[in-house]
């Protein structure tokens, strides 16, 4: 059985991200994107959440990007402030109550140290995952595989390099 590459993606495996499908796919995600950005409305805030595989009550302010949508789950009660991206080649799994500043970041995708697999569009990705009553502050950063623990706190700015544990305080 021959995979897609969205397949591989999707599976944890390696792919490639200039694959013609999963170019198409990203496009389709940023008009989405663009459509509610432009306009931000509860009616035009459909254009992004049919992308995402679950969501429950959110909100997003303007500025929303993401990859594909697809891979990303939101609890109840999300807040996603303004100007924020989710790059989700993996699944990026937001719980309830969770608090996202504007600007934050999420990076699912990784790319090989070595240029000429960079040069063919090789790369892997590894899930993020934040726990219920998570607060993100501005501008954080959060690197491939990483796991945020219930009840932590992101200090504004942080680029989070390792999991959070429940509770914890992460301030860089």
């Amino acid at each position: 059985m021959n995979l897609t590459e969205f397949d591989k993606m999707r599976q944890g495996k390696p792919f490639n991200a200039i694959d013609l499908d999963l170019r198409l796919r990203r496009e389709a995600a940023r008009l989405a994107c663009a459509k509610f950005n432009a306009h931000p409305s509860k009616g035009n805030l459909r254009h992004i959440t049919r992308l995402f595989s679950s969501f429950d009550s959110l909100v997003i302010e303007p500025g929303f990007q993401c990859d594909y949508g697809t891979q990303i789950d939101v609890g109840e009660r999300v807040f996603i402030n303004f100007n924020c991206v989710f790059l989700d080649s993996a699944n990026i799994h937001i719980g309830d109550d969770v608090l996202i500043g504007p600007g934050v970041h999420f990076y699912t995708v990784d790319h090989p140290r070595e240029p000429e697999q960079r040069a063919q569009g090789e790369c892997c990705a590894r899930p993020i995952f934040i726990g219920n009553n998570v607060w993100i502050g501005g501008g954080a950063k959060v690197l491939p595989g990483i796991n945020i623990g219930h009840n932590a706190i992101i200090g504004a700015n942080v680029v989070v390099k390792r999991d959070v544990a429940e509770n914890e305080r992460y301030v860089g």
